[in-house]
């Protein structure tokens, strides 16, 4: 049974946004980094995250029944109960929210991460999702608040990085979600839900994604001149960002849509974790707006 409540939390969601979580709490420590309160930040997110993915599991039950890839979740096949799955969504949130105050002593950090709950669980899932084609960029506000909240905590502020980590990853979102809509097109149409690329057809949402590409790249790299991040940030923005956006050019000729959206998908993950690593490591490094 505790296999059923664990696929309840999404692990995989949980996981990727425990790497952008980490690598805002590396920027913002730069050399000394307080390991101890990491684990705590780290653990307390993610049972906030887990309860906001049960809360999503159970509210899409329905719509989770008509999709081949979400058919078999335990709150379709019926292995957890609406009021089990509540029971332990709600307690799941009130610890991670008491965790993360009581590890960084920081109400900015605990407010966001609050604010990232209750726009997924409430905006997001309960309206956007199924009556929006804009239900992506609501969700994306909520997704791109880990690597703040791990910023936050680590510095105790909400300052201008924590402002542009916020904004690139609310972009980062865009493409990334546009792509899965792309080659998993087939159940968003059984589910009737509204995506942008399904409504709006998929060479609209290639020229989007290309855009969005380009502003990512773009808002990325404001870290640099800003003071925030070095040399080798910087060089992994400008690689990572160019192939990307060199994928997202190939789309408008590709002859299978649904092949150049998975490459996309798998891309933009790689884009991620290439930041996320280098910004970690560049906290070793000067700012490169002193090496000017």
């Amino acid at each position: 049974m505790y296999r059923s409540y664990l696929k309840l939390t999404k692990p995989g969601i949980v996981l990727g946004n425990m790497i952008s979580l980490s690598s805002g709490y590396f920027l913002a420590s730069r050399i000394t980094i307080h390991w101890s309160q990491l684990v705590i930040v780290l653990l307390s997110v993610a049972l906030v995250i887990g309860s906001g993915c049960a809360v999503n599991n159970i509210v899409d039950r329905d719509i989770d029944a008509l999709m081949t890839r979400t058919r078999t979740r335990p709150m379709v096949n019926g292995e957890i109960s609406t009021r089990a799955a509540l029971l332990f969504a709600g307690p799941l949130a009130l610890s991670g929210f008491v965790l993360l105050y009581q590890g960084t002593k920081c109400p900015v950090a605990v407010m966001l991460l609050l604010v990232g709950y209750i726009v997924y669980t409430g905006f997001y899932t309960l309206f956007f999702k199924r009556h929006s084609i804009h239900g992506t960029m609501v969700g994306s506000f909520s997704g791109a608040m880990p690597p703040v909240v791990g910023y936050c905590a680590a510095s105790g502020r909400f300052d201008t990085a924590a402002l542009i980590l916020w904004i690139m990853f609310c972009i980062w979102q865009m493409p990334h979600s546009y792509a899965i809509a792309i080659f998993r097109s087939a159940d968003y149409r059984a589910a009737a839900i509204p995506v942008y690329p399904l409504v709006k057809g998929t060479p609209a949402a290639k020229r989007h994604i290309i855009g969005y590409i380009f502003a990512f790249t773009c808002v990325a790299a404001l870290l640099v001149p800003l003071g925030y991040a070095g040399a080798i940030y910087l060089l992994a923005v400008l690689a990572s960002g160019i192939s990307w956006l060199w994928i997202g050019l190939r789309g408008l000729k590709a002859q299978d849509d649904i092949l150049w959206a998975r490459q996309l998908f798998f891309i933009s993950i790689v884009v991620v974790t290439i930041l996320s690593i280098a910004m970690s490591i560049d906290r070793f490094s000067p700012p490169y707006i002193g090496m000017l």
